[in-house]
Protein backbone atom coordinates (compact mmCIF):
# COMPACT_ATOMS: atom_id res chain seq x y z
CA UNK A 1 0.00 0.00 0.00
CA UNK A 2 2.81 2.30 0.48
CA UNK A 3 4.24 1.71 -2.77
CA UNK A 4 0.72 2.49 -4.14
CA UNK A 5 0.50 5.54 -2.77
CA UNK A 6 4.00 6.66 -3.69
CA UNK A 7 4.15 6.30 -7.19
CA UNK A 8 3.93 9.52 -8.61
CA UNK A 9 1.82 9.61 -12.46
CA UNK A 10 3.81 9.15 -15.66
CA UNK A 11 4.00 11.80 -18.76
CA UNK A 12 2.88 10.12 -21.30
CA UNK A 13 1.96 6.34 -21.94
CA UNK A 14 5.36 5.49 -23.39
CA UNK A 15 7.30 7.39 -20.85
CA UNK A 16 9.70 5.03 -17.99
CA UNK A 17 7.36 5.45 -14.57
CA UNK A 18 9.47 6.96 -11.85
CA UNK A 19 10.86 5.89 -8.93
CA UNK A 20 8.10 5.84 -6.10
CA UNK A 21 8.87 8.55 -3.51
CA UNK A 22 9.66 7.24 0.14
CA UNK A 23 6.85 8.70 2.13
CA UNK A 24 7.59 11.32 4.45
CA UNK A 25 8.51 9.88 8.16
CA UNK A 26 7.10 13.40 10.19
CA UNK A 27 3.67 14.83 9.68
CA UNK A 28 5.37 17.93 9.21
CA UNK A 29 7.28 16.69 5.86
CA UNK A 30 4.21 16.01 4.08
CA UNK A 31 3.59 18.11 1.07
CA UNK A 32 0.87 18.02 -1.75
CA UNK A 33 2.94 15.96 -3.96
CA UNK A 34 3.76 13.55 -1.49
CA UNK A 35 0.85 13.25 1.06
CA UNK A 36 0.07 10.52 3.55
CA UNK A 37 -2.13 7.88 2.73
CA UNK A 38 -5.33 7.65 5.36
CA UNK A 39 -4.00 4.26 6.52
CA UNK A 40 -0.90 5.77 7.59
CA UNK A 41 -2.12 8.80 9.43
CA UNK A 42 -4.93 6.30 11.34
CA UNK A 43 -1.87 4.40 12.31
CA UNK A 44 -0.07 6.93 13.47
CA UNK A 45 -3.23 7.97 15.94
CA UNK A 46 -3.12 4.34 17.17
CA UNK A 47 0.31 3.89 17.68
CA UNK A 48 -0.01 7.42 19.58
CA UNK A 49 -3.26 6.59 21.35
CA UNK A 50 -1.70 3.36 22.53
CA UNK A 51 1.13 4.72 24.77
CA UNK A 52 -1.26 6.87 26.88
CA UNK A 53 -2.06 5.13 30.01
CA UNK A 54 -5.28 3.61 31.79
CA UNK A 55 -7.72 5.51 33.99
CA UNK A 56 -10.90 4.82 35.86
CA UNK A 57 -13.59 7.14 34.77
CA UNK A 58 -16.95 7.78 36.62
CA UNK A 59 -20.18 8.15 34.62
CA UNK A 60 -23.78 7.56 34.53
CA UNK A 61 -24.49 4.44 32.34
CA UNK A 62 -27.39 6.09 29.34
CA UNK A 63 -27.22 3.34 26.87
CA UNK A 64 -26.04 -0.49 27.06
CA UNK A 65 -25.71 -3.19 24.33
CA UNK A 66 -24.72 -6.87 25.71
CA UNK A 67 -26.78 -8.74 23.00
CA UNK A 68 -23.43 -10.38 21.25
CA UNK A 69 -21.98 -12.81 22.78
CA UNK A 70 -18.59 -11.81 24.34
CA UNK A 71 -18.59 -8.26 23.76
CA UNK A 72 -20.59 -5.32 25.48
CA UNK A 73 -21.33 -1.69 24.05
CA UNK A 74 -22.02 1.32 26.27
CA UNK A 75 -22.49 5.15 26.34
CA UNK A 76 -20.96 6.34 29.80
CA UNK A 77 -22.36 10.04 30.09
CA UNK A 78 -21.12 12.60 32.34
CA UNK A 79 -24.50 14.63 33.87
CA UNK A 80 -22.35 18.03 35.01
CA UNK A 81 -20.84 18.49 31.54
CA UNK A 82 -23.25 16.77 29.26
CA UNK A 83 -20.71 14.86 27.64
CA UNK A 84 -20.86 11.37 26.40
CA UNK A 85 -18.34 8.23 26.09
CA UNK A 86 -17.92 5.45 23.62
CA UNK A 87 -17.20 2.63 25.87
CA UNK A 88 -16.28 -0.90 24.26
CA UNK A 89 -14.94 -4.60 25.96
CA UNK A 90 -14.97 -8.19 25.67
CA UNK A 91 -14.54 -11.67 27.02
CA UNK A 92 -14.36 -10.21 31.30
CA UNK A 93 -15.42 -6.84 30.46
CA UNK A 94 -18.72 -8.08 28.68
CA UNK A 95 -19.60 -10.51 31.09
CA UNK A 96 -19.27 -8.07 33.89
CA UNK A 97 -21.68 -5.59 31.79
CA UNK A 98 -24.85 -8.22 31.77
CA UNK A 99 -25.63 -6.88 35.44
CA UNK A 100 -26.06 -3.05 34.78
CA UNK A 101 -28.84 -1.37 33.04
CA UNK A 102 -29.51 2.04 31.99
CA UNK A 103 -29.16 5.11 34.82
CA UNK A 104 -26.61 3.19 36.52
CA UNK A 105 -23.94 5.36 37.77
CA UNK A 106 -20.52 3.15 37.38
CA UNK A 107 -16.72 3.15 37.60
CA UNK A 108 -14.77 1.96 34.94
CA UNK A 109 -11.14 1.23 33.68
CA UNK A 110 -9.70 1.36 30.63
CA UNK A 111 -7.73 2.27 27.86
CA UNK A 112 -8.22 4.95 24.96
CA UNK A 113 -8.38 3.27 21.80
CA UNK A 114 -8.24 4.03 17.94
CA UNK A 115 -10.65 1.59 15.14
CA UNK A 116 -8.53 2.68 12.53
CA UNK A 117 -11.31 1.56 9.96
CA UNK A 118 -13.15 4.53 10.47
CA UNK A 119 -10.06 6.58 12.94
CA UNK A 120 -12.65 6.51 15.58
CA UNK A 121 -11.99 7.16 18.93
CA UNK A 122 -12.73 4.81 21.88
CA UNK A 123 -12.64 3.81 25.33
CA UNK A 124 -11.56 -0.07 25.69
CA UNK A 125 -12.99 -0.88 29.27
CA UNK A 126 -11.63 -3.70 31.57
CA UNK A 127 -13.53 -3.33 34.21
CA UNK A 128 -16.48 -1.90 35.37
CA UNK A 129 -18.09 -1.64 38.84
CA UNK A 130 -20.96 -0.45 40.64
CA UNK A 131 -21.51 3.27 42.09
CA UNK A 132 -25.17 2.91 42.83
CA UNK A 133 -28.08 4.58 40.96
CA UNK A 134 -28.28 7.71 39.13
CA UNK A 135 -30.40 10.23 40.60
CA UNK A 136 -32.99 10.19 37.72
CA UNK A 137 -32.79 6.34 37.81
CA UNK A 138 -33.91 6.42 41.26
CA UNK A 139 -37.02 9.29 40.62
CA UNK A 140 -37.93 6.86 38.31
CA UNK A 141 -38.07 3.97 40.60
CA UNK A 142 -39.75 5.50 43.61
CA UNK A 143 -42.60 6.86 40.55
CA UNK A 144 -42.80 2.91 39.32
CA UNK A 145 -43.63 1.88 42.99
CA UNK A 146 -45.78 4.65 43.94
CA UNK A 147 -47.91 4.28 40.74
CA UNK A 148 -47.75 0.48 41.05
CA UNK A 149 -49.43 0.35 44.66
CA UNK A 150 -52.04 2.34 42.92
CA UNK A 151 -52.85 -0.65 40.73
CA UNK A 152 -51.90 1.45 37.01
CA UNK A 153 -50.04 -1.82 36.47
CA UNK A 154 -52.77 -4.53 37.25
CA UNK A 155 -52.89 -6.71 34.37
CA UNK A 156 -56.46 -6.82 35.19
CA UNK A 157 -56.93 -3.52 33.79
CA UNK A 158 -54.87 -4.28 30.51
CA UNK A 159 -57.38 -4.14 27.52
CA UNK A 160 -57.19 -7.51 24.69
CA UNK A 161 -55.85 -5.46 21.19
CA UNK A 162 -58.63 -5.99 18.30
CA UNK A 163 -57.80 -8.86 16.18
CA UNK A 164 -58.63 -6.88 13.36
CA UNK A 165 -58.19 -3.09 13.53
CA UNK A 166 -59.47 -1.13 10.95
CA UNK A 167 -57.69 2.00 11.48
CA UNK A 168 -54.32 2.39 13.99
CA UNK A 169 -53.74 5.87 15.96
CA UNK A 170 -49.85 6.63 15.60
CA UNK A 171 -48.19 8.72 17.96
CA UNK A 172 -44.43 9.83 16.92
CA UNK A 173 -42.36 12.46 16.05
CA UNK A 174 -42.64 14.16 12.82
CA UNK A 175 -40.81 12.41 9.91
CA UNK A 176 -39.49 9.94 11.94
CA UNK A 177 -37.78 6.88 10.87
CA UNK A 178 -40.67 4.82 13.56
CA UNK A 179 -43.57 6.32 11.42
CA UNK A 180 -42.41 4.98 8.56
CA UNK A 181 -41.79 1.51 10.37
CA UNK A 182 -45.04 1.19 11.64
CA UNK A 183 -46.89 2.22 8.40
CA UNK A 184 -45.07 0.34 6.11
CA UNK A 185 -44.84 -3.26 8.20
CA UNK A 186 -48.33 -3.18 8.80
CA UNK A 187 -49.45 -2.56 5.85
CA UNK A 188 -47.24 -4.91 4.08
CA UNK A 189 -49.00 -7.41 6.57
CA UNK A 190 -52.70 -5.95 6.21
CA UNK A 191 -52.59 -3.71 3.58
CA UNK A 192 -56.34 -2.21 4.00
CA UNK A 193 -55.06 -0.66 7.24
CA UNK A 194 -55.84 2.70 7.81
CA UNK A 195 -53.89 5.11 9.90
CA UNK A 196 -54.57 8.77 11.89
CA UNK A 197 -51.64 9.78 12.67
CA UNK A 198 -50.71 12.22 15.42
CA UNK A 199 -47.18 14.30 15.59
CA UNK A 200 -45.60 14.98 18.75
CA UNK A 201 -42.34 15.64 20.54
CA UNK A 202 -40.46 12.55 21.56
CA UNK A 203 -38.30 14.07 23.63
CA UNK A 204 -37.16 17.35 25.85
CA UNK A 205 -39.82 19.13 27.88
CA UNK A 206 -42.48 19.41 25.43
CA UNK A 207 -42.52 15.45 25.59
CA UNK A 208 -45.01 14.47 28.01
CA UNK A 209 -47.71 17.45 27.03
CA UNK A 210 -47.49 16.58 22.97
CA UNK A 211 -47.75 12.68 24.19
CA UNK A 212 -50.51 12.97 26.41
CA UNK A 213 -52.69 15.44 24.22
CA UNK A 214 -51.91 12.66 21.45
CA UNK A 215 -53.05 9.96 23.64
CA UNK A 216 -56.63 11.86 24.57
CA UNK A 217 -57.30 12.87 21.03
CA UNK A 218 -56.78 9.15 19.46
CA UNK A 219 -58.71 7.62 22.54
CA UNK A 220 -61.44 10.24 21.92
CA UNK A 221 -61.68 9.42 18.38
CA UNK A 222 -64.56 6.52 17.73
CA UNK A 223 -62.88 4.99 14.21
CA UNK A 224 -59.27 4.44 15.94
CA UNK A 225 -59.10 0.34 16.95
CA UNK A 226 -55.65 0.94 18.57
CA UNK A 227 -53.15 3.27 19.39
CA UNK A 228 -49.47 2.52 19.24
CA UNK A 229 -47.08 5.10 20.94
CA UNK A 230 -43.80 4.93 18.93
CA UNK A 231 -39.59 6.23 19.12
CA UNK A 232 -36.52 5.15 17.72
CA UNK A 233 -33.62 4.49 19.99
CA UNK A 234 -32.03 6.80 22.32
CA UNK A 235 -30.24 7.70 25.23
CA UNK A 236 -31.77 7.01 28.71
CA UNK A 237 -32.18 10.53 29.36
CA UNK A 238 -33.83 10.99 25.75
CA UNK A 239 -36.36 8.35 26.64
CA UNK A 240 -36.78 10.37 29.66
CA UNK A 241 -40.37 11.96 28.25
CA UNK A 242 -41.74 8.74 28.44
CA UNK A 243 -41.41 7.68 32.41
CA UNK A 244 -43.56 11.08 33.21
CA UNK A 245 -46.39 10.61 35.55
CA UNK A 246 -49.10 12.29 33.24
CA UNK A 247 -47.82 10.04 30.23
CA UNK A 248 -48.60 6.96 32.45
CA UNK A 249 -51.32 8.22 33.36
CA UNK A 250 -53.03 9.16 30.46
CA UNK A 251 -51.81 5.77 29.46
CA UNK A 252 -53.49 3.57 31.90
CA UNK A 253 -56.72 5.89 31.76
CA UNK A 254 -56.77 5.35 27.82
CA UNK A 255 -60.05 3.33 27.18
CA UNK A 256 -58.97 2.48 23.67
CA UNK A 257 -55.77 -0.14 23.20
CA UNK A 258 -52.51 0.77 23.62
CA UNK A 259 -49.05 -0.28 22.22
CA UNK A 260 -45.74 1.10 23.78
CA UNK A 261 -42.89 0.89 21.39
CA UNK A 262 -40.69 2.95 22.34
CA UNK A 263 -36.44 2.45 21.73
CA UNK A 264 -34.99 -0.91 21.07
CA UNK A 265 -35.47 -4.12 22.94
CA UNK A 266 -32.96 -2.85 26.09
CA UNK A 267 -34.68 0.35 26.23
CA UNK A 268 -37.68 0.37 29.29
CA UNK A 269 -39.76 3.61 29.97
CA UNK A 270 -42.67 3.23 32.41
CA UNK A 271 -45.28 3.79 29.85
CA UNK A 272 -44.37 0.43 28.95
CA UNK A 273 -45.70 -1.09 32.19
CA UNK A 274 -48.69 0.84 32.18
CA UNK A 275 -49.71 0.11 28.00
CA UNK A 276 -51.87 -2.55 27.34
CA UNK A 277 -48.98 -4.68 25.05
CA UNK A 278 -45.34 -3.25 25.14
CA UNK A 279 -43.40 -4.11 22.10
CA UNK A 280 -39.33 -4.38 21.96
CA UNK A 281 -39.44 -1.70 18.74
CA UNK A 282 -42.04 0.04 16.52
CA UNK A 283 -41.54 -2.42 13.57
CA UNK A 284 -42.52 -5.21 16.13
CA UNK A 285 -45.66 -3.17 17.21
CA UNK A 286 -46.43 -3.17 13.87
CA UNK A 287 -46.18 -6.67 13.39
CA UNK A 288 -48.16 -7.39 16.83
CA UNK A 289 -50.93 -5.24 16.06
CA UNK A 290 -52.33 -6.26 12.63
CA UNK A 291 -52.46 -9.94 11.38
CA UNK A 292 -50.55 -11.35 8.23
CA UNK A 293 -52.71 -11.25 5.77
CA UNK A 294 -50.90 -14.07 3.76
CA UNK A 295 -51.24 -16.21 7.96
CA UNK A 296 -55.28 -15.05 7.48
CA UNK A 297 -55.57 -16.88 4.13
CA UNK A 298 -53.86 -19.76 4.63
CA UNK A 299 -55.93 -20.16 7.49
CA UNK A 300 -59.10 -19.76 5.15
CA UNK A 301 -57.65 -21.98 2.93
CA UNK A 302 -57.25 -24.46 5.59
CA UNK A 303 -60.81 -23.51 6.98
CA UNK A 304 -62.28 -23.97 3.54
CA UNK A 305 -60.45 -27.73 3.03
CA UNK A 306 -61.58 -28.43 6.36
CA UNK A 307 -65.21 -27.76 5.14
CA UNK A 308 -65.03 -29.37 1.70
CA UNK A 309 -63.56 -32.48 3.60
CA UNK A 310 -66.42 -32.77 6.27
CA UNK A 311 -69.22 -31.97 3.34
CA UNK A 312 -68.08 -34.74 1.10
CA UNK A 313 -67.56 -36.92 4.33
CA UNK A 314 -71.31 -36.45 5.28
CA UNK A 315 -72.07 -37.00 1.71
CA UNK A 316 -70.36 -39.89 0.97
CA UNK A 317 -71.56 -41.63 4.21
CA UNK A 318 -75.35 -40.96 3.00
CA UNK A 319 -74.97 -42.36 -0.11
CA UNK A 320 -73.37 -45.41 1.26
CA UNK A 321 -76.22 -45.22 3.49
CA UNK A 322 -78.71 -44.81 0.52
CA UNK A 323 -77.18 -47.69 -1.16
CA UNK A 324 -77.94 -49.90 1.69
CA UNK A 325 -81.53 -48.94 2.19
CA UNK A 326 -81.84 -49.59 -1.81
CA UNK A 327 -80.26 -52.84 -1.52
CA UNK A 328 -81.81 -54.27 1.39
CA UNK A 329 -84.29 -57.31 0.74
CA UNK A 330 -87.11 -55.47 2.45
CA UNK A 331 -86.83 -53.08 -0.81
CA UNK A 332 -85.72 -55.68 -3.51
CA UNK A 333 -88.44 -57.78 -2.22
CA UNK A 334 -91.51 -56.23 -0.50
CA UNK A 335 -93.24 -59.47 0.15
CA UNK A 336 -90.33 -60.60 2.66
CA UNK A 337 -91.42 -57.86 4.93
CA UNK A 338 -94.54 -59.59 5.71
CA UNK A 339 -92.54 -62.87 6.46
CA UNK A 340 -92.09 -62.45 10.11
CA UNK A 341 -95.22 -61.31 10.67
CA UNK A 342 -97.04 -64.24 9.19
CA UNK A 343 -94.66 -66.38 11.15
CA UNK A 344 -95.82 -64.85 14.10
CA UNK A 345 -99.60 -64.77 13.60
CA UNK A 346 -99.01 -68.35 12.53
CA UNK A 347 -97.28 -69.22 16.00
CA UNK A 348 -99.50 -67.28 17.80
CA UNK A 349 -102.58 -69.36 16.14
CA UNK A 350 -100.74 -72.66 16.91
CA UNK A 351 -100.13 -71.17 20.38
CA UNK A 352 -104.13 -70.54 20.62
CA UNK A 353 -105.37 -73.65 19.03
CA UNK A 354 -103.02 -75.52 21.40
CA UNK A 355 -104.62 -73.33 24.52
CA UNK A 356 -107.77 -73.70 23.54
CA UNK A 357 -107.79 -77.34 22.98
CA UNK A 358 -106.44 -77.89 26.96
CA UNK A 359 -108.93 -75.35 28.17
CA UNK A 360 -111.87 -77.51 26.48
CA UNK A 361 -109.90 -81.37 27.92
CA UNK A 362 -109.49 -80.15 31.65
CA UNK A 363 -113.06 -78.62 31.14
CA UNK A 364 -114.47 -82.19 29.65
CA UNK A 365 -112.55 -83.68 32.72
CA UNK A 366 -114.15 -81.29 34.92
CA UNK A 367 -117.72 -81.83 33.70
CA UNK A 368 -117.17 -85.49 34.00
CA UNK A 369 -115.87 -85.58 37.36
CA UNK A 370 -119.44 -83.52 38.05
CA UNK A 371 -121.49 -85.96 36.46
CA UNK A 372 -119.96 -88.79 38.10
CA UNK A 373 -120.24 -87.25 41.29
CA UNK A 374 -123.87 -85.87 40.94
CA UNK A 375 -124.59 -89.02 39.52
CA UNK A 376 -123.62 -91.18 42.20
CA UNK A 377 -125.22 -88.60 44.92
CA UNK A 378 -128.62 -88.73 42.12
CA UNK A 379 -131.65 -89.97 43.88
CA UNK A 380 -132.85 -91.88 40.65
CA UNK A 381 -129.61 -94.03 41.30
CA UNK A 382 -130.82 -95.37 44.59
CA UNK A 383 -134.62 -96.13 42.62
CA UNK A 384 -132.19 -97.52 39.97
CA UNK A 385 -131.02 -100.68 42.75
CA UNK A 386 -134.33 -101.29 44.06
CA UNK A 387 -135.57 -98.94 45.82
CA UNK A 388 -138.37 -96.65 45.87
CA UNK A 389 -140.28 -93.43 46.97
CA UNK A 390 -143.35 -93.25 48.91
CA UNK A 391 -145.00 -89.75 48.91
CA UNK A 392 -147.84 -88.29 50.15
CA UNK A 393 -150.84 -86.50 48.71
CA UNK A 394 -149.01 -83.52 49.03
CA UNK A 395 -145.93 -84.29 47.98
CA UNK A 396 -143.81 -84.79 50.93
CA UNK A 397 -141.91 -87.72 51.08
CA UNK A 398 -142.96 -90.62 53.82
CA UNK A 399 -140.02 -91.70 56.39
CA UNK A 400 -141.64 -93.02 59.15
CA UNK A 401 -144.95 -95.11 58.84
CA UNK A 402 -146.73 -93.47 61.66
CA UNK A 403 -147.01 -90.43 59.42
CA UNK A 404 -149.50 -91.84 57.64
CA UNK A 405 -153.02 -93.16 58.48
CA UNK A 406 -155.06 -96.13 56.96
CA UNK A 407 -157.12 -94.89 53.80
CA UNK A 408 -154.58 -91.92 52.78
CA UNK A 409 -153.82 -91.88 49.34
CA UNK A 410 -149.66 -92.44 48.48
CA UNK A 411 -147.79 -92.54 45.47
CA UNK A 412 -144.61 -94.89 44.64
CA UNK A 413 -141.79 -93.50 42.64
CA UNK A 414 -139.87 -96.92 41.47
CA UNK A 415 -137.13 -97.42 39.06
CA UNK A 416 -139.42 -96.57 36.24
CA UNK A 417 -143.11 -95.31 36.05
CA UNK A 418 -145.26 -94.15 39.27
CA UNK A 419 -147.79 -95.95 41.29
CA UNK A 420 -150.83 -94.90 43.50
CA UNK A 421 -151.97 -96.84 46.74
CA UNK A 422 -154.39 -96.55 49.34
CA UNK A 423 -152.68 -97.06 52.61
CA UNK A 424 -154.51 -99.91 54.97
Amino acid sequence: MTDLYSQAPSAGGDAAPTQPQPLPRLARDTTPDNPWPISLLSRKYHDAVSKWPGTWIEGQISEINTRRAGSAYLTVRDNVEDISLNVTGFGRFAQMAREFRQGDRVILHGRPDVWMKQTRLSFMGDDIRRVGKGDLMAQIEELRRRLKGEGLFDAENKVPLPEFPGRIGLVCAPQARAEGDVITNARLRWPTIEFTVVHAHVQGPSCPPDVIAAIRRLDADPDVDVIIVARGGGSFEDLMGFSDEGVVRATAACATPIVSAIGHEDDWTLIDLAADLRASTPTDAAKRVVPDVNEQLQLVDEARRRIRDRIRSRVDNEMRLIEGYANRPSLTQPLTMLERPQRFVDDARQRLDIGLRRIVDDAGLTVEKLHASLTALSPQSTLDRGYAVVQDAQGHVVGDAADVSPGDGLSVTLRRGRIHVTAE
